[in-house]
């Protein structure tokens, strides 16, 4: 097997078990809640941490990838998260089950920062687009299967056999980059900048947990700000700094800017989705929650598939357009939400779960392959770490605003004697995020024609 299948199957797994654990858990919080004598509420931290260490280290592990070879940094971080996940699966309390998500997600920064940058740096220019958008498919089969598989799982052999399964899985990725012996270096100059790494740090954990429990308490509100204030310094020390963690000139070009903000913008818009129309499956349409389910794997299925070949097709013809397509038929598809009722025929809701599928598949994939091709090899762990940090910040915002105008709208406590607001704060919600995704297409269209480095 030569060295490059050998990166390929590796990053394939992660791809794969990274939004699989995290989805499957999510359905198996309840059962945890109920052996550990915690509410479910005090396990939200078992979402939250996880979040709050993946995006804590990114862009510091991208800089490292880059001086000490992303391999190895993939190796030993892909080892540390099938430890830290065997742990949680050992795990004796609610606390020591939060506190290894924790250090899981930091862990998994590693992996989010070196495994495109290894995918992109290991294969021809040809080929970049076909080999991330293979990641990606990978990424929504996981996102997929997690509630299935995680549900019966959980339901019949207990959720610790998730973590057990895992951490076995994640083993097995490590071991696949340990006996390749190219390392993909970037740039090894300057050395690490530790105190951008911490100032980042800081600021990239205040920020998101601000952001994401500004509608729960009036002081994270104050985290929140003081998040940005750290961001807007770590920004000047990066110009600044003799060997920043990142080169502040790859904002300079528009292809890796725009695509950036077009990730941002995309991933505010529809991160939520599937959060929104689980309320109005099960709540107004009264469906309960697997048949809610079968519905709602439409759209990752349709990711899965046609990823791929989207990923591809931004080999041969200009990722721009592909990418501008796409995200026009998930604008498209939001908006069509705007206008659901309580008797709107299910074929339609169906279709438009596909629609929305295909749009995304066209734009993540043709996106990331834009923003690879904008920077020079020695900066590829960077620009992954970068995009991740816009994913997951997008992701944020999605469910930070969708909370908040819940709240506007409804009820703090939605129950049936509110479906009717409630239906109106779906329509609502769903015309703002359309406007948003709009906005994303304008800077996709804005990032100009190909120039790959």
């Amino acid at each position: 097997m030569t060295p490059e299948r050998k990166i390929f199957i590796a990053v394939l797994i992660t791809s794969f078990m990274g939004p699989f654990m995290g989805s499957s858990i999510n359905i198996a919080i309840p059962t945890m809640a109920q052996e550990f004598g915690a509410a479910a509420q005090e396990l939200s931290w078992v979402v939250t941490a996880y979040l709050l260490g993946s995006v804590a280290l990114l862009i510091p592990f991208g800089r490292l990838a880059d001086i000490v070879g992303r391999r190895r940094l993939y190796t030993i971080g892909t080892t540390i998260v099938a430890l830290t996940t065997l742990a949680g699966g050992l795990a004796g309390s609610a606390g020591a089950l939060v506190f290894c998500r924790l250090l899981q997600g930091l862990a998994l920064a590693t992996i989010f920062s070196t495994g495109m940058a290894m995918l992109v740096a290991s294969h021809a220019p040809s080929m970049r687009g076909r080999v991330i958008g293979c990641s990606a498919a990978a990424t929504y089969i996981g996102l997929s299967l997690g509630p299935v598989l995680g549900g019966l799982i959980t339901q019949y052999l207990g959720w610790r056999l998730i973590f057990f399964l895992s951490a076995l899985v994640n083993f097995l990725s490590a071991f696949m980059a340990a006996r390749v012996k190219g390392e993909w270096y970037g740039d090894r100059t300057g050395g690490m900048d530790y105190k951008g790494a911490i100032l980042y740090c800081m600021a990239s954990m205040m920020t998101l947990y601000g952001l994401s429990s500004l509608s729960l308490q009036v002081w994270t509100r104050y985290v929140f700000l003081a998040g940005v204030a750290l961001l807007l310094l770590f920004i000047w020390e990066q110009k600044h700094a003799s060997a920043p963690l990142i080169d502040i000139s790859l904002f300079q070009s528009t292809i890796f800017a725009m695509s950036n903000l077009a990730a941002l913008l995309n991933y505010s818009a529809t991160f939520a989705i599937s959060f929104l129309l689980s309320l109005y499956l099960q709540l107004i349409r009264g469906f309960d929650a697997s048949t809610a389910g079968l519905f709602m794997l439409l759209q990752p299925l349709m990711m899965a598939l046609l990823s791929p070949r989207a990923g591809a097709l931004s080999d041969r013809h200009e990722p721009r357009l592909v990418a501008s397509f796409g995200m026009t038929l998930t604008t498209l598809g939001i908006f069509w939400f705007s206008f659901l009722r309580a008797d709107t025929p299910m074929l339609l809701v169906a279709a438009n779960f596909v629609l929305v599928g295909i749009g995304f598949a066209f734009f993540s994939s043709p996106n990331s392959n834009a923003i690879m091709g904008a920077v020079e090899p020695r900066f590829y762990g960077v620009a992954s770490s970068v995009l991740s940090v816009m994913r997951i910040g997008g992701q944020s915002i999605s469910m930070s605003v969708v909370t908040m105008l819940l709240a506007v709208y409804t009820v703090p406590h939605v129950s049936a004697g509110y479906l009717d607001s409630l239906l109106e704060a779906v329509q609502g919600i769903f015309f703002i995020l359309a406007f948003v995704c709009l906005f994303g297409v304008g800077a996709s269209l804005m990032r100009g024609k190909r120039q790959d480095l």
